[in-house]
């Protein structure tokens, strides 16, 4: 198995097809920037509408965390299979084609009628996710050789994260109801798919051997089994079901180590997990995950329920915290060569976790007003993280390996955020205080994940 090592630049690049740059590196960062934005608006989509999908789709509050966790889930198991696709078949047909399966599995959400069904268009839309994120990343890196330019393009891609983050909520609140948004989106996505096919230009890293599929299987079905567990737990913890479904995860978790350890083609080097930098990169993924999304997918229908907000309400509400991650990411580049990346990650759980503790006992009051300092800071806090994850993920590996640093890093930010959903939702929804106490106990749990997050990268710093 190749093993991570420490070459330069001038040795990467001759590793790689020898093609030159693309003639429009202004072209690439646009059309990447747009689809992330697209896969992110169809990944918060449910944020604001959870209760009136719920409701069209009969779905239980036991199973609700089904309808948020679907596209993470899909996402966490094809992240790192799909970037080592992108690096070795080219990352532009794994870009395009990602893109264009995202337009027409979100269409196909929109026309589910069971839970089941609704929660594999999901799934489907969150394979289609990892696919363009995951080789969107290499273009960038592979159009914007040199470290300035690498800087600024992460830095807008990241900030485009935070406005797809942003705009998701609000379009499906705007819209007529749920049905049509994921229309919209799925139009939006094989727009954006046409386009790329049009003008980006193709890169690769390529490798001798076939795709890691037992790699991806067994990731896949021990995710699965986690948050099963996870999501059944609501009902309670100590049952044998849960104990089952948590064995088989770890279970199916070693198999994969031991598979990635033979196979010649790994999904994830696993030589890199003695690299702090990469460590860094990919524990930060995973308590973005936890502590940030998890929290923040489940809150706005915390707030619809408690406190009688509109879903176009809530989404403006919500605004104040996405939209301020968005202009923050925006603007972060500025601080690179002042502040490094695993700094500025510290400092945006820090943030985090002061914002969360200030929002405790707002929807106990009843009072979104009291909602809004601690989403100001949040806001600031979720900025500097999604600013400053995509840029080590891309540092922690060889150039020539983007698509894989990038996938590690994405998929355990995933992982975390399925993880994260399930446990909000089971620490919210079976309180004996009610939901407005839940929320409180889950606001808590979120900013103690944050602080955590902050102590491991500060000690993960590089010797």
């Amino acid at each position: 198995m190749a093993r991570f090592n420490e070459r330069t630049l001038t040795e990467v690049k001759a590793a790689e097809t020898p093609q030159a740059s693309s003639a429009h590196p202004t072209a690439t960062l646009t059309l990447t920037s747009a689809a992330t934005a697209v896969a992110l608006m169809t990944y918060t989509a449910p944020m604001v509408t959870l209760p009136d999908v719920a409701a069209d789709l009969h779905t239980p509050l036991s199973a609700q965390a089904w309808l948020l966790n679907g596209t993470p889930l899909g996402l966490a198991a094809l992240l790192l299979v799909a970037g080592s696709l992108a690096d070795d078949y080219g990352r532009r047909r794994i870009f395009v084609a990602g893109t264009l399966a995202l337009g027409l599995t979100t269409a196909l959400g929109a026309l589910t009628s069971s839970t089941w069904l609704f929660t594999l268009a999901r799934i489907a839309q969150g394979a289609a996710s990892a696919a363009l994120l995951a080789s969107s990343l290499g273009l960038i890196v592979h159009d914007f050789p040199s470290p300035r330019g690498r800087l600024h393009a992460t830095g807008v891609w990241g900030a485009f994260v935070s406005g797809g983050i942003a705009v998701g909520p609000l379009l499906s609140g705007a819209m007529p109801n749920w049905r049509v948004s994921y229309g919209v989106l799925g139009a939006a996505a094989v727009l954006v798919a046409a386009l790329s096919a049009r003008f980006l230009s193709e890169s690769r890293a390529p490798r001798r051997g076939r795709p890691d599929l037992a790699g991806a299987v067994t990731f896949g079905l021990a995710l699965v089994a986690l948050v099963a567990a996870l999501t059944l737990g609501r009902d309670g913890w100590l049952r044998a079901p849960i104990g089952l479904l948590l064995l088989a995860s770890v279970v199916l978790l070693a198999v994969f180590a031991v598979v990635e350890r033979r196979s010649a083609t790994p999904m994830i080097d696993l030589g890199l997990l003695r690299h702090r930098r990469f460590l860094a990169s990919s524990s930060s993924g995973l308590f973005t995950g936890l502590a940030v999304i998890g929290l923040f997918s489940f809150l706005p229908a915390l707030l619809q329920q408690t406190v009688g907000l509109s879903a176009m309400d809530t989404a403006w509400l919500f605004l104040l915290w996405s939209g301020l991650s968005f202009a923050v990411a925006l603007q972060a580049r500025r601080l690179a060569g002042r502040v490094p990346p695993r700094r500025q990650l510290a400092i945006g759980f820090l943030l985090h976790a002061v914002g969360v503790l200030a929002m405790l006992g707002a929807l106990d009051a009843g009072s979104w007003l009291r909602l809004l300092p601690g989403l100001v800071i949040a806001g600031v806090g979720s900025g500097l993280l999604n600013a400053a994850l995509p840029l080590l993920a891309v540092e922690s590996v060889p150039a020539a390996r983007a698509g894989m640093g990038s996938g590690a890093q994405q998929t355990l930010r995933y992982i975390g955020s399925c993880a994260g959903v399930a446990l909000t939702i089971a620490i919210a929804t079976s309180s004996g205080g009610g939901l407005a106490h839940g929320a409180d106990l889950a606001m808590l749990v979120s900013a103690g994940l944050a602080l955590v997050a902050a102590a491991s990268v500060v000690a993960l710093r590089e010797r």
